[in-house]
């Protein structure tokens, strides 16, 4: 094992859950070489062709994170990890018994568009499917904006209580965090084993100042889910100013706030990524795909006990 690449224990956690046969008439590459390269390029941010030799041609490193970002391979194993990992850890940020709620945090971050980034062709991607497991494509759309910064690109995320990300939602840059706060809930899905239908209404959101607007709160509260968000200096001095038109101050618990940083130190791991603190895929699907294979080892470190040394 080299740095930047899974170990034999994390291989092994994820080796059933990628595909077993190339085209047919053909067999694909070793897996785990390829998966090692796409985790290096990631770690790293280093061009395509710039590869290390050890992991093989890099078209075929770059030809298979395309595919597996088209056709949700990189999701598909993300899924199963959250899916053991509810099942087998209880009492954890995932709970579900009665005396822990199960709480996520939102937030979004900005990913700054390398030149290399921009220039792709408007026309749809090859392998995306237009539904399903794969980002959706529209005309025009790769999620790449203007704002103060320049070129950039957002990402809108929801992480539990142990500082990993369950879902997302890539927007230009400019997009702001409020409108996108039903939409990245409405992407939580915890599916589970056997039947049932997958989680998707967590017990409480955290989330700062940004998201605090009645809109949000309402659709909260229609849903059931206990809000903890900091209502922002205007708010509160126009709610002060109507009286009682202005109606009570929303409840706000500092003890589950201090919390939120959970989210903030979710980031904190994502960018040390540095194909995810930059952007240097050209098409929106792939960037996602990176962002899932990070996911992953994300996941596979919290997870994952790594055997102990003996004496």
């Amino acid at each position: 094992m080299r740095r930047h690449e899974l170990t034999d224990a994390q291989w092994r956690k994820i080796a059933s859950l990628l595909p077993a046969n190339g085209r047919p008439g053909g067999q694909w590459a070793d897996h785990r070489t390829v998966v090692n390269g796409v985790l290096f390029r990631a770690r790293t941010g280093v061009p395509w062709p710039d590869l290390p030799e050890r992991y093989g041609p890099w078209q075929t490193v770059y030809e298979r994170h395309r595919r597996w970002s088209a056709d949700g391979t990189w999701q598909r194993i993300l899924t199963e990890l959250q899916i053991e990992a509810d099942a087998a850890d209880p009492d954890g940020a995932l709970a579900r018994d009665l005396e822990r709620e199960w709480a996520v945090n939102i937030d979004s971050t900005s990913c700054r568009a390398h030149q290399h980034a921009a220039g792709a062709r408007h026309r749809p991607p090859r392998d995306v499917p237009q539904k399903g497991a794969g980002r959706e494509w529209r005309p025009g759309d790769e999620a790449l904006g203007r704002s103060r910064g320049g070129l950039t690109c957002k990402v809108h995320l929801l992480a539990d209580d142990r500082a990993r990300p369950l879902t997302w939602q890539i927007t230009p840059g400019q997009q702001a965090d409020s409108p996108m706060l039903a939409p990245v809930l409405e992407g939580l899905r915890i599916r589970r084993h056997g039947p049932g239908r997958p989680r998707s209404r967590p017990d409480r959101l955290r989330g700062d100042k940004a998201y605090s607007s009645r809109a949000n709160r309402s659709y909260l509260r229609r849903r059931n889910i206990k809000t903890t968000i900091a209502e922002p200096a205007d708010q509160q001095a126009n709610r002060r100013r109507r009286g009682r038109a202005g109606g009570r101050p929303p409840g706000f618990d500092t003890t589950q706030y201090r919390q939120r940083n959970a989210v903030e130190r979710c980031v904190s791991k994502w960018k040390q990524f540095r194909a995810v603190a930059t952007r240097y895929d050209k098409r929106a699907y792939i960037f996602d795909g990176t962002l899932t294979a990070t996911a992953i080892v994300i996941w596979l470190h919290d997870t994952v006990q790594e055997p102990s040394e003996t004496p």
